[in-house]
């Protein structure tokens, strides 16, 4: 096969900087690889395109670069859709078509373009292992086929070939493995493509939700009544707003969903073929559609069937194309903790970010009264936040005794105070300021450290002051009434 489907891409890209969340970091360049799936259709991987500000895509054995522009974007799953503005583009040439599940041992073709060369690269290999793995762009555990074939820097949005069909788009090379990567498999594919066509901007992949253990143990059975048939996984926790969220209650004991038997190590035999973990389900399901499960609860089984929606998080794992959230007061930058933030701490950000912070990442629990963790980012320093400066990394628990739910609420308890400001953090300290000289030192700390205001563009205003008005003397009560009957007499000679 020639493969004269298989293009390049090229992305301009500007990340925000969570450092200094008001501004954006220097843009930069990248380039990966897509294949044509319909007219001036290219598919390709969401993390290729990501916070992109130009797209160019180019031929095989073509010098020109045309230019492209994301049209839907799915970052749970890690694939993008272009549009093509040239619409010769992919003129005579023939979209490739979108095949299935591949089988074990199946051979395959990885195709694109990996850095080091101009031309198309094609590497080859077996289909090794299908089941959930975590996509490293997301951080969401799906469905991910495993290929024994190279995949390298540049090959990341290519094709997987199966024949003449793509079976994946390969997405992640496993690290300290050799010649081993994984691909966004077909069924994913087609879903994503599905949704992309019938107008959907960004794509999202529901989420149950939940949090479970295993139930190896015979002990752990029989205190929750289970028999000797019966098996499943113990659900712990439900998070604020996900698709369980008043469906599954902790206590309760998952035992198939989506018509699927739940094993009691948490598996399922996924299209009686493949042992996977039993979240592979949300896979197949979009945002809306019902799923089915059955529990045993208090002793009983209990089928229960929920909407799917999006996945909640506690700490927020996806924020693309968006600038951060952040608010200023007294000198002190506020920002909701997300996997962003939690990666200016560099490579190895798991090892090296502060472990509050982490363990609310890895085991945070969303509720209806905590819906974001709000960290004190920086200190500006200032006369007005003197002795503050140990308390960077902080997170805020209390403003005015109130226990805010959200950045949102937590801005709008500051912007209705009107003494002082006393927020308890999350270390012990507390941290106090008169509201009046905090605002009052806004502006030589906005100039000083060249701000563009005192929040991001997400974040409620406050209200303005209600305007006072005065009285009106007699003449002004004379003249009031003049005007208003001049202008009924106006209104009153359009015929309607």
């Amino acid at each position: 096969m020639a493969h004269s489907q298989v293009v390049r891409v090229y992305n301009t890209y500007q990340d925000p900087d969570h450092e200094c969340p008001w501004q954006s970091l220097a843009s930069r360049g990248s380039n990966g690889s897509g294949v044509v799936v319909g007219k001036n259709e290219i598919l390709t991987g969401a993390h290729v395109v990501a916070n992109s500000t130009f797209v160019q895509v180019q031929k095989p054995s073509d010098p020109t670069k045309v230019v492209a522009h994301v049209v839907a974007v799915c970052h749970d799953a890690d694939l993008a859709l272009l549009h093509v503005d040239d619409p010769a583009f992919t003129r005579g040439m023939k979209a490739v078509q979108i095949g299935d599940l591949p089988h074990l041992r199946d051979a395959v073709q990885v195709v694109g373009y990996p850095i080091g060369g101009e031309e198309v690269s094609i590497t080859e290999g077996v289909v090794s292992r299908i089941e959930v793995q975590r996509y490293e762009h997301s951080q969401r555990h799906l469905l991910a086929v495993t290929v024994d074939a190279a995949i390298n820097s540049g090959n990341s949005g290519g094709p997987v070939f199966a024949g003449r069909k793509v079976v994946g788009i390969a997405i992640q090379a496993i690290p300290d493995a050799e010649n081993i990567g994984e691909m966004v498999p077909a069924p994913i594919i087609k879903r994503f493509l599905k949704t992309a066509r019938e107008g959907v901007r960004d794509v999202l992949v529901p989420g149950l939700g939940i949090t479970t253990q295993p139930l190896e143990n015979p002990a752990m059975r029989r205190y929750l009544g289970m028999t000797a048939r019966d098996s499943g996984v113990l659900v712990t926790a439900v998070q604020y707003g996900s698709s369980a969220w008043g469906h599954l209650q902790p206590g309760d004991v998952l035992i198939a969903i989506d018509g699927m038997r739940i094993a009691n190590n948490g598996t399922v035999q996924y299209r009686d073929r493949f042992r996977c973990q039993f979240d592979v389900a949300v896979g197949d399901h979009s945002v809306g559609d019902p799923l089915r499960a059955r529990v045993l609860r208090a002793g009983k089984r209990v089928a229960v069937t929920f909407e799917m929606r999006p996945m909640c998080w506690l700490v927020p794992r996806i924020e693309f194309e968006q600038m951060p959230t952040w608010f200023l007061f007294g000198g002190l930058v506020f920002q909701r903790l997300t996997a962003e933030l939690l990666r200016v701490w560099g490579d190895h950000w798991w090892d090296k970010a502060p472990k509050e912070l982490l363990n609310l990442y890895y085991s945070g629990l969303r509720e209806p009264g905590r819906q974001e963790v709000i960290v004190l980012g920086q200190v500006l320093a200032d006369a007005v936040n003197v002795g503050y400066e140990p308390f960077v990394n902080d997170i805020v628990l209390e403003v005015n005794g109130k226990k805010p739910a959200n950045m949102a609420e937590f801005v709008r308890c500051i912007d209705q105070s009107d003494g002082d400001v006393f927020l308890r953090l999350s270390s012990g300290a507390s941290v106090l300021f008169a509201a009046d000289e905090a605002r009052a030192a806004h502006e030589r700390i906005a100039r000083r450290y060249q701000l563009p205001g005192d929040r991001s563009a997400d974040l409620p205003r406050p209200r303005p002051a209600p305007r006072v008005v005065k009285k009106a003397g007699k003449a002004g009560a004379r003249t009031g009434r003049k005007v208003a009957k001049s202008a009924g007499r106006s209104g009153s000679g359009v015929r309607r």
